[in-house]
């Protein structure tokens, strides 16, 4: 299993906006990939003084899905984002393999 973190800070003025249309547009569109079986996103306590930070969580189960999402479907939704949020973010991404889990 391959869990992809997107961890992004947003300029405080543009943060609501943002969240409403992570959680109504962009989140839905990556799930509709169907590369993911399960996505969560959270705001980081810490705090930041370029912004307000998020994190979101996508579940992969395979390496084959998480290759096809970023050669067929990542380009053109980091696009989207990129062009709405364009200088009013930073992102980063990290992609963890799961050697177990623990419940």
């Amino acid at each position: 299993m391959i869990l992809y973190s997107v961890t992004v800070s947003i300029e405080p003025t543009v943060a609501e906006d943002w969240l409403s249309w992570m959680r109504s547009v962009h989140i839905p569109e990556v799930m509709a990939t169907q590369c993911f079986s399960e996505s969560r996103i959270s705001k980081i306590l810490v705090e930041d003084e370029n912004g307000i930070s998020y994190s979101v969580m996508y579940v992969c189960p395979s390496q084959e899905l998480m290759d096809e999402y970023n050669s067929k479907h990542a380009p053109r939704l980091q696009k989207d984002h990129a062009q709405r949020y364009e200088g009013r973010f930073a992102a980063f991404r990290t992609l963890l393999n799961v050697i177990e889990e623990f419940k």
